[in-house]
């Protein structure tokens, strides 16, 4: 009988047949990607986010009053201003795709307790060298802008920003004998742009650049400027929550007749979010 050929057949059977039992279960459970399946994160109406940011500060402030010129004064320098932690917060307002409302709230407030090193003249009085002064710095900056993102696909997108930032800066001195501050507000508006990329479905990295400047052939006594740069990584664990981490650069400056103040914050910043 010719028996080999149909055991060999009959293995055969089986083996095609135990293929087929195991590749069909493991066919259910691959599900590619859609097309259009956005990246973890990118699902949202609102999202809210709060930094504690570790920056370097750089910053002068110079008052006038009573016709006497102000000195240029350095906040670490002259007034021993040490670097310091501070927070963010950042709110989205997403009602479509493509289309976000950005509010940010920045409170930058520095204190310190000196003695003078060099004459100083602040708001038209003189302080003199070897006094004791206590300082403040408190400077408060709000931001509201609209961002279009005009690509907007599954690996990220680019938009652009408009924005408008009040800008409330506020400096005193105190000594034994005489307090004086110096107060400057106003909006500063500005111009962006936004690109985000995914390098996988939940890791993203994002940059965000914005600026202004008022130029000095419009008026000799007034000029500002303002220089915003982000550079950040995200992870979101769910779409609902992340965390994320990378570098801020902050270049604020104004001129109003002859008060003036440059302040330039830069450094890490480590932050979460929440999104619904």
């Amino acid at each position: 009988m010719n028996t080999r050929p149909s055991r060999l057949y009959t293995s055969a059977g089986l083996a095609a047949a135990l293929f087929l039992f195991l590749a069909v279960p493991a066919h259910a459970q691959y599900k590619p990607r859609p097309l259009n399946d956005p990246a973890t994160g990118e699902s949202y109406h609102i999202e809210a986010s709060a930094d504690l940011w570790y920056p370097s500060i750089t910053a002068t402030v110079s008052s006038e009053a009573l016709g006497i010129q102000g000195s240029q004064i350095d906040i670490k320098r002259d007034l021993g201003v040490k670097d310091k932690r501070m927070s963010a917060l950042d709110l989205v307002l997403r009602p479509a795709p493509r289309h976000k409302f950005r509010l940010q709230y920045l409170p930058i407030k520095y204190e310190a307790s000196s003695t003078l090193n060099q004459d100083v003249i602040f708001n038209g009085i003189r302080y003199r060298v070897g006094l004791p002064v206590n300082s403040s710095l408190d400077w408060k900056t709000y931001s509201i802008g609209y961002e279009f993102d005009f690509v907007e696909k599954n690996w990220g997108f680019v938009g652009f920003i408009l924005e408008a930032k009040y800008t409330d800066v506020q400096v005193a001195l105190a000594s034994p004998i005489e307090r004086q501050f110096a107060r400057a507000r106003g909006p500063i508006p500005a111009l962006g742009a936004n690109a985000r990329v995914y390098v996988v479905p939940n890791i993203s990295i994002t940059g965000e650049f914005s600026a202004f400047k008022i130029p000095d052939s419009i008026d000799s006594r007034y000029n500002a400027h303002y220089i915003d740069l982000n550079i950040y990584g995200t992870v979101n664990f769910t779409n609902n929550i992340g965390v994320k981490g990378g570098y801020r650069s902050r270049d604020v400056a104004y001129l109003i007749k002859a008060d003036s103040g440059s302040l330039v914050l830069r450094g890490i910043f480590l932050g979460a979010v929440v999104r619904y």
